[in-house]
């Protein structure tokens, strides 16, 4: 994830992101922002525990369902789609290699990281109970996910429009694909390192000598201006600019197909051809929109948070209202996974073809699983494959 913001604290002269469970004198310390309780005058009861009102409890059922949703939709699915890239030499185009990152990291995130942040936001209602090293590694997982997803996304649309508008110019071969998919990985894994290095417990003290341990980013408030000005460039180069880029490459893609008049007699092949790149176009351009409408409220919200502070301060519930949004974001993943699974690439169909090799040998004699691949290794790395589909 992108920084989870910055919280001041007066006293203990940390910066941080701790839930503000509850707000005593006693506890000035853990409150969001570098002025004493007195400086705001919260509205919370000292005896209230945000985890027991029933905002929580609704935010906890929104969080619990996108989690679960996170788990079966993009574990199953893109394990699906991983399993079917490595057995059948037909998906492996350089747009399908490109999706891989997506389905990878997406897939990481599922199996490792939504398990223990349903135990932690729903089961646990905001403790942490497995210590530093996971608390960290969790976090930074997480955050170098999206951004490798992000990437991804650019790289696609950029792939796309290469082909579309520039036709004529030489594709990318798997050599330029693989130093790209390797620097995708290389420059998310380098800009998310602050959101492991800055990961740690804290104890909060709640009503009746309870204790919950939050886990999440805590930047000294010496560093303040360093936090915001890492937050304003991952915001730029990983939200913006991406968004823009894409933005542009889909205009200038859509003016290709739907408005530039193709020359000489159309043939139904043809026209077949333009019909399928405007489906994929499409598609493409959905995904872009849903990510749009997944994230920028979550950047919004880090944004108004962390340089508008008293937006929020008289708001008790507003912690919530940003695991909520967290959530939605992170659900963009599903959207992805259903997009590109299933829409694009039929996959299950693949995996229904894996399944009957591996309980039903029987049924195809003395044939091997290798003898059953789809006749594909003629195929070049750029062809188009837009809308090819098992028959």
């Amino acid at each position: 994830m992108p920084p989870a913001g910055i919280n001041m604290a007066s006293q203990n002269k940390n910066t941080s992101f701790a839930p503000d469970l509850n707000p005593s004198q006693d506890h000035i310390s853990s409150l969001p922002f570098n002025f004493s309780y007195s400086d705001y005058d919260l509205p919370l009861d000292g005896d209230e525990d945000m985890t027991k009102t029933q905002t929580f409890f609704a935010a906890k059922i929104v969080i619990g369902v996108a989690l679960a949703g996170i788990m079966l939709v993009c574990g199953i699915g893109n394990f699906v789609f991983i399993a079917a890239l490595a057995r059948y030499k037909k998906l492996r185009n350089l747009t399908n290699l490109l999706i891989a990152n997506l389905a990878i990291s997406d897939f990481l995130v599922a199996i490792v990281c939504c398990p223990f942040e349903m135990d932690y936001y729903v089961v646990r209602q905001l403790s942490w109970e497995h210590g530093h090293v996971l608390c960290a590694s969790v976090n930074y997982l997480r955050t170098v996910s999206l951004y490798v997803s992000t990437n991804a996304l650019l790289a696609i649309a950029i792939d796309r429009y290469l082909a579309i508008v520039h036709p004529l110019k030489p594709r990318m071969n798997y050599q330029t694909a693989s130093f790209l998919i390797a620097l995708v990985w290389m420059v998310s894994i380098l800009i998310a390192i602050p959101s492991a290095y800055f990961t740690t417990e804290t104890i909060l003290d709640i009503v009746k000598n309870q204790e919950k341990i939050f886990c999440g980013q805590i930047w000294p408030v010496d560093q303040q201006l360093y936090y915001k000005s890492y937050f304003l460039f991952v915001f730029g180069l990983e939200f913006v600019g991406p968004v823009v880029a894409m933005t542009l490459c889909y205009a200038r893609i859509s003016q290709e197909l739907w408005f530039k008049a193709v020359p000489g007699f159309q043939t139904e092949q043809i026209r077949k051809r333009l019909r399928c790149r405007r489906k994929t176009v499409l598609l493409l351009m959905g995904i872009l929109t849903a990510y749009v409408l997944c994230w920028a409220p979550f950047y919004g919200f880090t944004i108004v948070r962390d340089f508008f502070p008293t937006v929020f301060v008289k708001e008790k519930h507003y912690l919530t209202a940003f695991y909520v949004v967290e959530c939605i974001a992170m659900s963009n993943s599903m959207i992805n996974t259903i997009c590109f699974v299933t829409v694009k690439n039929n996959t299950m169909k693949y995996f229904k073809k894996m399944l009957l090799l591996h309980w039903q040998p029987s049924r195809y004699g003395s044939k091997s699983s290798a003898d059953l691949d789809l006749k594909t290794s003629g195929v070049p790395a750029t062809e188009e494959v837009d809308c090819i589909r098992l028959k």
